[in-house]
């Protein structure tokens, strides 16, 4: 949504240009540079400057003009076309996930995984999002942080997700660290509560049994290692470290934005480059890390070779 706010307003501002420096054509007052002209356009107000070009029939026979807004229009046309596919395109990825200690009773039992949403806005009432997930046919949706964004807050995208998806399966809900910044306001607060009004489980720093397996809420920072045993232990995480249950889910690194085929996601929240763990299934030690590539975007606007996914794991008994 940044990039598209962006992109309104330096359209807006150039059309404006274009219709001031033709104004003061006709007065022959002191006139914008060309090169002023030419660089708004270039920094992403090609759709602007063609507006401006055609209702104020300004420098339409300069051939720099003529000619360079309209090559630029369609280059700019075609990377909104790339940008809005990659990061509105929703995959679902799938796992299995097979021990000793997945009960024969949950065998076939399958996991949604959802994090990072981060006000990504998919249809009116989150619908695209909402129908990926039912139709991967859950019996459970764990959710692991940053649903919302402190930089720019909307909570309604966050609580419309949330009240379709209570009607699918029972949610789990961990916060991320974006949560957390967000946590002493009243807007806050409210949020909250409007989230386990509407049925959603809050497992911040507890454990619940559910289903015959215990379910770990470890909240942003917390770095505390379940005890092991023979019942099966399911742990949630914003960041993706393995915590010591037999699997965690985490988010966090949206998938590191770009993904380089042969070496990975390029850069973290944290601006590490090409960070380990930036999205899929991992395994160390007995214990496996399920991390999801996210939904939305913070302060970078771009995925590439990267879509927003759903994440399902389906548990086999051993």
């Amino acid at each position: 949504m940044i990039l598209v706010y962006y992109l309104f307003v330096i359209n807006i501002i150039t059309f404006a240009l274009f219709g001031i420096d033709k104004s003061k054509a006709k007065r022959n007052k002191w006139r914008i540079p060309e090169s002023t002209l030419l660089l708004f356009v270039f920094l992403g107000g090609e759709i602007g400057g063609f507006l401006g070009m055609k209702v104020f029939h300004h420098k339409t026979k300069k051939n720099k003009f003529r000619i360079t807004v309209p090559v630029m229009l369609v280059i700019e046309l075609i990377l909104i076309v790339f940008c809005l596919y990659q990061n509105y395109h929703l995959v679902v990825s799938e796992y299995s996930f097979t021990s000793d200690k997945v009960t024969e009773e949950l065998d076939g039992y399958q996991i949604v995984h959802i994090s990072d949403l981060h006000n990504q806005f998919f249809g009116i009432k989150q619908k695209r999002l909402l129908s990926k997930i039912k139709k991967s046919n859950p019996d459970m949706i764990v959710v692991t942080g940053d649903m919302v964004d402190r930089n720019h807050t909307n909570y309604g995208l966050t609580l419309d997700f949330f009240e379709g998806a209570v009607g699918i399966a029972p949610v789990y809900y961990i916060a991320g660290n974006h949560e957390q910044d967000l946590m002493n306001s009243s807007e806050y607060e409210d949020y909250i509560s409007k989230v386990k009004q509407l049925g959603v489980n809050c497992i911040d720093g507890r454990a619940v049994d559910v289903d015959g397996f215990s379910l770990i809420g470890l909240p942003f920072g917390m770095y505390n290692e379940p005890e092991s045993d023979k019942e099966l232990k399911i742990a949630l995480s914003h960041e993706p470290i393995f915590r010591g249950a037999d699997i965690t889910f985490a988010g966090h690194y949206h998938g590191g934005q770009i993904i380089i085929p042969g070496k990975g996601g390029l850069i973290s929240p944290g601006f590490v480059f090409f960070p380990e763990y930036y999205g899929g299934m991992y395994e160390k030690d007995g214990k496996t890390l399920v991390v999801s590539r996210g939904l939305g975007n913070s302060l970078a606007p771009v995925r590439i070779n990267n879509y927003p996914e759903v994440v399902v794991v389906r548990f086999k008994h051993k």
